[in-house]
C-alpha cells in the first residue's frame, strides 16, 4: 500500500498536482542578485576528442548522438569547452628547444591538435562561444626538471637557475590561441597552469602562489594584448585554490590581470567562495569511483545524485560563475558523463544531473534569491537573459515535498512553469506545464529527485 501511495504522489508531482498535505513556502526573489553565470562545460583532453572522432571505431552517427547529448538543447546544452594545450613532444606546438629562451621560436601546427580542433568546430556549430585553453605544463626544455611530466618549475621563476623562459612560455600560450583563430575558433580564456600544487607522472608543472603571481605579471599583459582573459590557477582543491587567489588579490598588479579564478574540487570541496570579487569557476571535477556507474541514486558517491549536489554547492555556496566537469565522454571505468566503447556508448545519470542545471541556466544568467524552510530541499534560482527563470530543486528526502513558490520582484505574475525531472526513471524529462497565478505556483518535488522549473511570463 505504501508503494502504491508513493507512486501516486510521484505521478501527481509530475503534473504539478500537490497531495493534500501542508505545503512549504519557497521565495524566489528577483531583487536579490548574486553572481553572473558564464556557463557549464567539459573537456575531451588527453586524446578523448580523437576517440570521439572515431579513432577507436565510433561511427559518424554515434559521434552525432554523443555530441547531441553533450551540446544540444535536448541534451546538456553545455556552453564551455576546455581545451588541453598539449606539452608532450608529439603534440606540442613547439616540440623542440629553438636554442634558448631568446632564440626565434620554431612553432609547428598540424591543424588537428589531437582532434580538439574538430571538437571545437562542432561545439561552435552548436552555439558554444566560450573556449578555455589550459596548459598542464610547459614543454620540458622550459622547466627545471627538463621533462613536461613529473612536476618541475618554469625556468626564470624565483628559486630557479636555468635561464628565463617566462616570456617565451607566455608567447607560446598566446601562439596556441592564434593557431585556433586561424582555424575559425576564438579562444576566450587562457590558463597557464593546471593543479600547480600537485606533481603527476603525466603532464604537470609546479607553481607556488608567489610564483603564480610572478608569472601572472609576465603573461597577463601579453594575453591581454591578444584579447585573451587570463585564468588562474586550477588548484587541485577548492580550499587549496584560496591561497593562490589570495596571493593574486594581494598584489595590485596581478589582481588586475586575472579575469577568472579557477579551482578544482578533488583534494577539497567547495565550502565557501574564493576570496575575490572576480568571477570564479569550478574548472574540473569528477567524483571518485572504481567502476562505470549509470545510476541516479545508489549511495556510491559517484552517481547522478552526487553530481547534482556538487553542482548546487558550487553555485550557491561557492558563488561560481562557471562549472566545468572533467570528461564529457571517455572510455573504460570513466567517471565521465558518457562511456564510449567501440561503436557504442552508454550514458550515466551524471549527464542528466548536470543537464538539469546547464540546459536551463544559460550564459549571461544571474543567480537570484531562493529560500525555503524545507531542510531537505536544495533550492537555487536564476534569471536568464531572455527573462525566463530557472528554479532548481533537489530533494534529498525519501518522501515527496509539496511546495508553493512565490516569485516577488521577478516581473512574472502569470504564466507557466514547466518541470523537468531527473530521477531513477527520468532523464531531464519535461512534464505538463503548471500555471503561475498571482506570482505563485504550486508543485511537488518527488523523493530523491532533481526538478528544474522553467518559468516564463
Amino acid at each position: 500500500m505504501f508503494r502504491l501511495a508513493l507512486v501516486v504522489l510521484t505521478v501527481l508531482a509530475a503534473v504539478g498536482v500537490s497531495p493534500a498535505t501542508a505545503q512549504t513556502a519557497a521565495v524566489v526573489d528577483g531583487a536579490r542578485r548574486h553572481q553572473p553565470i558564464d556557463g557549464f562545460g567539459f573537456s575531451e583532453a588527453f586524446g578523448r576528442a580523437e576517440i570521439m572522432r572515431g579513432s577507436e571505431g565510433l561511427s559518424e552517427q554515434r559521434q552525432r548522438e554523443i555530441l547531441d547529448l553533450l551540446l544540444s538543447g535536448d541534451g546538456a546544452a553545455l556552453s564551455i569547452l576546455r581545451l588541453h594545450i598539449v606539452s608532450t613532444p608529439a603534440g606540442s606546438i613547439q616540440p623542440v628547444d629553438p636554442g634558448g629562451p631568446g632564440a626565434p621560436p620554431e612553432y609547428v601546427w598540424d591543424g588537428s591538435d589531437e582532434s580538439q580542433v574538430w571538437l571545437a568546430r562542432e561545439a561552435k556549430a552548436y552555439g558554444v562561444d566560450r573556449f578555455y585553453a589550459n596548459a598542464w605544463s610547459a614543454p620540458g626544455y622550459m622547466k627545471t626538471n627538463g621533462d613536461e611530466a613529473n612536476g618541475g618549475t618554469l625556468c626564470g621563476l624565483s628559486g630557479t637557475a636555468c635561464g628565463d623562459w617566462r616570456t617565451a612560455y607566455a608567447n607560446y600560450l598566446v601562439k596556441y590561441a592564434e593557431f585556433y583563430a586561424g582555424e575559425g575558433i576564438r579562444i576566450t580564456d587562457l590558463g597557464f597552469t593546471n593543479e600547480p600544487d600537485y606533481t603527476a607522472t603525466y603532464s604537470s608543472m609546479r607553481f607556488t602562489p608567489a610564483q603564480a603571481v610572478e608569472f601572472t605579471k609576465v603573461a597577463g599583459p601579453i594575453a591581454a594584448k591578444a584579447g585573451l582573459k587570463l585564468a588562474c590557477c586550477d588548484s587541485f582543491g577548492w580550499t587549496h585554490q584560496r591561497d593562490y587567489t589570495a596571493a593574486i588579490e594581494a598584489d595590485p598588479v596581478a589582481r588586475g590581470l586575472v579575469s577568472t579564478h579557477t579551482g578544482h574540487t578533488y583534494a577539497s570541496q567547495v565550502t565557501g567562495p574564493l576570496p575575490t570579487s572576480r568571477r570564479t569557476w569550478m574548472s574540473e571535477w569528477s567524483p571518485n569511483g572504481t567502476t562505470w556507474n549509470e545510476n541516479w541514486d545508489d549511495g556510491s558517491g559517484y552517481d547522478g545524485f552526487t553530481v547534482a549536489k556538487a553542482v548546487h554547492t558550487a553555485l550557491t555556496t561557492g558563488n561560481t560563475a562557471g562549472y566545468v566537469y572533467w570528461y564529457g565522454a571517455s572510455v573504460g571505468t570513466t567517471r565521465g558523463l558518457i562511456q564510449m566503447n567501440g561503436d557504442g556508448y552508454r550514458v550515466s545519470k551524471r549527464l542528466w544531473a548536470l543537464a538539469n542545471y546547464s540546459r536551463f541556466i544559460r550564459p549571461g544568467a544571474t543567480r537570484i534569491g531562493a529560500t525555503t524552510g524545507e531542510q531537505n530541499l536544495a533550492l537555487s534560482a536564476f534569471r536568464n537573459p531572455d527573462g525566463s527563470l530557472a528554479v532548481v530543486a533537489l530533494n534529498s528526502a525519501a518522501s515527496p515535498v509539496p511546495m508553493t513558490y512565490a516569485l516577488p520582484n521577478t516581473g512574472i505574475v502569470s504564466g507557466t512553469a514547466v518541470p523537468y525531472v531527473t530521477g531513477a526513471t527520468s532523464d531531464t524529462a519535461a512534464q505538463p506545464p503548471i500555471q503561475v497565478d498571482g506570482g505563485k505556483f504550486t508543485a511537488t518535488v518527488p523523493p530523491r529527485s532533481l526538478v528544474t522549473y522553467r518559468v516564463t511570463g
